[in-house]
């Protein structure tokens, strides 16, 4: 049996960092780190830790191992939600190895860590300590599975048996997708663009870690793969296929799923407008169309329970502010908002592509994240929305609305729905075979 990998957690990334130990940490196995406050910064080209009373080392690349495995140290001023409604910067406290490098100019800091370690912080600050048992544990082997790919997937990328591409563009289309192109020096993120890690600052969920403990080392698996599996917030009632919003993979265990009863079909086709227009604009019966703030304050966290109208949301803008908006996001002057246009929709009803049309440009734009950058100060819900274009004037909308559905690119696991089948009694197993259709269960370590 393998034993449990170690991971690379990318925490901040500034010009200067503040650092404390809480214990003896080592340098290269012989150089006594004392607990205190440190301080990382360039000089001379190259990164200088600095004490307490003055004194100075330096070098291009530092790795801090604690004397104490259970030895913690603090960042300080870690910024999280980024690019989020909700963004802040907060102290945290991490246990295991602090890694210092150059990245691009700026001092990364990275955590080593045993991977079901890492996972006790994930899943304890994805979910509430209320969270069902069946829930956790089910998140637990998502993310595990999910981070254990990652890694098989940069290996495969460093030794050059993929060509890995992130956007195609040209004069009149923008598709671009997010997802690894921004971590070639560690595994994972700290952030939601990865998951969501915070060390031990906030307080460790005893349900939470015996979710890891008893799915310990257990992931998806699919044709003798680990799966790349995923979760979102709300799919909206149908979840998305994969290569609907990342690169164009299909894997058949991130399809679409109806988000109700295990039995129930449907023949919806929401790729068409007319059909995606109804579904958008009612309330079908879904696991995840709940208000039980009992539920939802298992997944959301409590900045993240403000917002009540995910399942289906509305957004209003003045000719001015959409037009102001789109200019800003996109560094493209389209003069005036004529029209927006659905030209492609996944399965979920979430458009691929958008036309956006203006009085001076005109452009298609995808994938669903990068729509959602655009029309949004921070983050739209989904690209899940109908637009209505109101009170025209020369042929020039003064206020367009857009009606959406879910939360998220919706893609494999919903948490609310989850959230909903593990109140209503099922299984972790149950609920991972409910959005992973095709995949099994396997212990890999």
């Amino acid at each position: 049996m393998k034993k449990q990998p170690e991971i690379q957690v990318g925490i901040m990334s500034e010009e200067k960092l503040s650092f404390s130990f809480e214990n003896v940490y080592l340098l290269q196995k012989d150089k006594l780190f004392q607990p205190g406050n440190y301080s990382a910064f360039f000089e001379n080209k190259k990164i200088c830790i600095e004490y307490e009373k003055g004194e100075k080392v330096y070098g291009n690349e530092f790795l801090f191992i604690p004397k104490n495995p259970d030895s913690g140290f603090i960042l300080k001023g870690v910024t999280i939600g980024i690019d989020f409604h909700w963004q802040q910067k907060e102290n945290q406290r991490f246990n295991g190895g602090l890694k210092l490098i150059n990245e691009d100019g700026k001092i990364r800091a990275i955590n080593v860590i045993p991977l079901e370690e890492y996972l006790k912080s994930v899943i304890s600050s994805e979910m509430s300590a209320t969270a069902s048992f069946a829930l956790l544990k089910a998140h637990a082997v998502i993310s595990r599975s999910w981070l254990l790919a990652q890694i098989e997937k940069t290996k495969s990328l460093k030794s050059g048996e993929g060509i890995y591409q992130t956007s195609f563009e040209t004069e009149d289309e923008i598709i671009r997708w997010y997802d690894r192109e921004d971590h070639h020096n560690f595994d994972v993120c700290a952030d939601d663009h990865c998951q969501r890690y915070q060390g031990t600052s906030k307080i460790y969920s005893e349900n939470a870690v015996k979710a890891v403990e008893d799915t310990f080392g257990e992931v998806l698996i699919f044709e003798d793969k680990i799966c790349d599996a995923r979760f979102s917030k709300c799919c909206g009632g149908i979840s998305e296929n994969f290569e609907n919003v990342w690169e164009p993979i299909r894997y058949r265990y991130l399809t679409k799923v109806v988000d109700s009863e295990i039995g129930d079909t449907t023949c919806v086709d929401l790729r068409q407008e007319d059909e995606a227009e109804i579904w958008i604009r009612n309330q079908p019966h879904a696991f995840c169309k709940t208000n039980n703030k009992k539920i939802l304050s298992q997944v959301l966290p409590d900045f993240d329970q403000l917002t009540t109208d995910f399942y289906r949301w509305k957004v209003e803008y003045s000719q001015k502010e959409i037009s102001g908006l789109i200019n800003v996001k996109s560094g493209i002057d389209f003069g005036e908002i004529v029209k927006l246009e659905a030209i492609k929709r996944g399965h979920s009803s979430r458009i691929i592509k958008l036309k956006i049309t203006g009085t001076k440009k005109e452009l298609v734009l995808g994938k669903e994240l990068e729509i959602r950058k655009w029309l949004s100060e921070s983050h739209l819900y989904s690209s899940a929305f109908v637009v209505d274009h109101l009170y025209n004037k020369n042929g020039i909308p003064q206020k367009i609305v857009l009606t959406g559905a879910g939360w998220g690119h919706g893609v494999g696991l919903c948490q609310i729905g989850a959230a909903v089948m593990g109140e209503k009694g099922y299984s972790y197993k149950e609920i991972l075979n409910h959005y992973f259709k095709a995949s099994e269960l396997k212990l890999m370590y």
